[in-house]
């Protein structure tokens, strides 16, 4: 069998043209746009590109950016000072602090200094408490997990009593990934660095969530026949074929995979853009739930 391709790419675009119609009534109704700050702290390019393609996406559904970059030597409190002003700012609707911040910060300190109804990223500790209990919901789900969660839905994954394997256990991806599929009613297990024999436990998989960070260290024959497949991981290996002499490869390997699997996210294309497409929507949320206190 070969898999369907689960493309991320449109269905973010899909996503992204829904905020951009909301965002336009809002306007017609004659409520301001919503507001997001992007704080970057140091000079990480990869961080740089991310952020910039925030802004960028933010421009094209008509949300307005403001970015901030601080030197990598800021001082805590200088940090701090900024996140207490853009809490109090009514412009701005959402906050978002890219991480993963340089040594020396604390990076809990700095998200929980986050106003919880400007926290479009879903990592204060509220949110994810909220998110890690029953009978409580979380008021923004971070970005990348939800992205997760809706390509999941759109590929018509059975969740309910599915057994669902995570590779990896971070606070951005693994572990509200893990939470998230707990609560659609998925039996899950988390595998992470100490996990032994791992090729034994992805093979008990209906639901395969790979967010490790290693060029294709699942192979093909660790897939369950029809597993659905979400490859979270972007890695970069040396390919002098290509123009910058590498290419994108993700954490399973995708040819191998796609003979096996039922579903299978392809990298690039496939949760990228969704982790983007989430956190529009997350802040037009956060716009609008300040919009009804007023």
């Amino acid at each position: 069998m070969t898999a369907k391709i689960i493309d991320g790419k449109a269905i973010a675009e899909q996503i992204r043209m829904e905020v951009a119609a909301q965002i336009a009534l809002r306007q017609k109704a004659g409520q301001p746009p919503p507001g997001l700050a992007t704080v970057l702290v140091g000079e990480n390019p990869g961080s740089l590109s991310y952020v910039r393609s925030k802004q960028k996406a933010c421009l094209e559904v008509g949300i307005e950016s403001s970015g901030f970059q601080l030197a990598e030597d800021t001082p805590q409190d200088s940090l701090e000072k900024l996140l207490f002003d853009l809490n109090a700012d009514p412009k701005i609707n959402g906050i978002l602090v890219q991480l993963p911040l340089p040594s020396g910060f604390d990076e809990e300190k700095v998200l929980s200094t986050i106003s919880l109804e400007k926290d479009i990223d879903g990592f204060h500790p509220i949110n994810v408490g909220r998110l890690a209990m029953k009978r409580r919901d979380p008021l923004f789900i971070p970005c990348t997990p939800a992205g997760i969660l809706t390509l999941l839905q759109k590929a018509g994954a059975d969740l309910s009593g599915a057994r669902a394997v995570v590779l990896g256990r971070s606070n951005i991806v693994g572990m509200p990934t893990a939470l998230l599929l707990v609560r659609e009613n998925a039996t899950v297990t988390i595998c992470h660095s100490r996990t032994e024999n791992i090729p034994a436990i992805v093979r008990q998989a209906d639901i395969l969530i790979a967010a490790i960070g290693k060029p294709k260290f699942v192979r093909g024959d660790w897939i369950k026949l029809g597993a659905t497949v979400i490859d979270v991981g972007i890695n970069r290996v040396e390919d002098s074929t290509a123009k910058n002499g590498y290419r994108l490869v993700g954490d399973v390997d995708f040819e191998e995979a796609r003979q096996v699997a039922g579903a299978i996210t392809p990298v690039p294309g496939g949760v990228g853009p969704m982790t983007i497409a989430l956190l529009l929507k997350n802040t037009l949320k956060a716009a609008e739930m300040a919009s009804s206190k007023k």
